[in-house]
């Protein structure tokens, strides 16, 4: 297993972060606790959850699979979104929201601490010294050992870490954005920001929630079981574009007289950005978890990386002018 550090924690982790997204629902609890024993016995020690992942049962699945070598695995959770069933204060970042949270969380993972605590998403509803003034209380009590910031644009991270140090609170230590061959946003404002304040990235998706798998065409229905086959509300939204099942085909072929899979390499591509400490693989069976860990022994050439720049422009999205919906952009105004 291949480790780095993470930004300027101190903190060692692989190169690979398992992601449970799909543990409990897509993935069953028997395969999901598979996965992860197996994931352990190759050496991965970095494990990635959400408060909102199934509903809650992803944290419970990953804190029954961990716990015999809890000390030795970072663990790392989510606060930020919450359920859809409109209740106030059950979502966002405010203190209440936060501290309830995380004792939820911990319930579910069956631990006394966190690793990581992520802000899963930017609150525009709750000034940042609320945020941060809660943060640094649970690192105080012991209850989260770091921090870190998920979704979050590069400006939004130095105002963060600005107010962080006048408030006396410890940085957030790692920064987790949507980055992946077709979508290279993040390299604009997040990943630099990240790399400037000593923060590591750890990004999210770097297969295009299964567009840089190689099973979707341009020109043929997508498979029933698929993400895009089920119309899973956030791959239509973010990744499920022509230019991208295009160029996915393009990469495809150019791996293939590589002889290298495509998703092998599109991780690859991903861990040979020097910023970019370990990236999240989120599998949703055991067959996808062995493909992922291929990875790790794909070396990424000078040629291959002027061939990814010639398809998708650095710093930008296949398609142009493309904006996540989910992300918030806030350049103009209107009267």
């Amino acid at each position: 297993m291949i480790y780095r550090t993470l930004g300027q924690s101190g903190l060692k982790v692989s190169a690979l972060t398992l992601g449970s997204m799909m543990f409990g629902e897509q993935t069953n609890t028997e395969d999901s606790l598979r996965i992860i024993d197996k994931a352990w016995g190759q050496g991965i020690n970095f494990i990635d959850t959400a408060d909102v992942y199934t509903n809650g049962r992803s944290e419970e699945i990953v804190g029954d699979a961990i716990s015999r070598h809890r000390q030795d695995w970072v663990l790392a959770s989510k606060v930020g979104f919450g359920p859809q069933d409109g209740l106030p204060n059950r979502s966002g970042l405010n203190r209440k929201r936060i501290f309830n949270a995380l004792e939820d969380s911990l319930r579910r993972l069956d631990t006394d601490y966190l690793d990581i605590y992520y802000l899963h998403r930017e609150d525009h509803d709750t000034p940042l010294e609320v945020t941060v003034s809660a943060i640094g209380d649970l690192i105080r009590q012991g209850k989260i050992r770091y921090w870190g910031l998920s979704n979050y644009r590069g400006w939004r991270i130095g105002e963060v870490i600005r107010v962080a140090e006048r408030l006396g609170v410890d940085r957030p230590v790692i920064s987790q954005p949507l980055y992946n061959i077709v979508n290279r946003q993040a390299e604009v404002e997040q990943i630099t920001a990240a790399a400037a304040y000593g923060l590591g990235v750890v990004p999210y998706s770097p297969l295009a929630r299964g567009v840089l798998s190689g099973k979707y065409s341009s020109d043929v229905a997508p498979q029933a079981g698929s993400r895009a086959g089920r119309q899973d509300k956030r791959i239509l939204e973010t990744e499920w574009r022509m230019e991208s099942l295009r160029i996915a085909q393009q990469i495809q072929q150019y791996t293939q007289g590589r002889g290298v899979g495509i998703v092998e390499f599109a991780i690859a591509w991903v861990l040979n950005n020097q910023a970019v400490s370990s990236a999240i693989v989120g599998p949703r069976t055991e067959a996808q978890w062995d493909s992922y860990t291929g990875a790790l022994e794909v070396k990424i050439s000078a040629e291959d990386e002027a061939f990814i720049d010639s398809l998708v422009t650095p710093g930008h999205a296949s398609t142009p002018g493309f904006n996540d919906v989910g992300h918030f952009v806030s350049g103009r105004i209107a009267l």
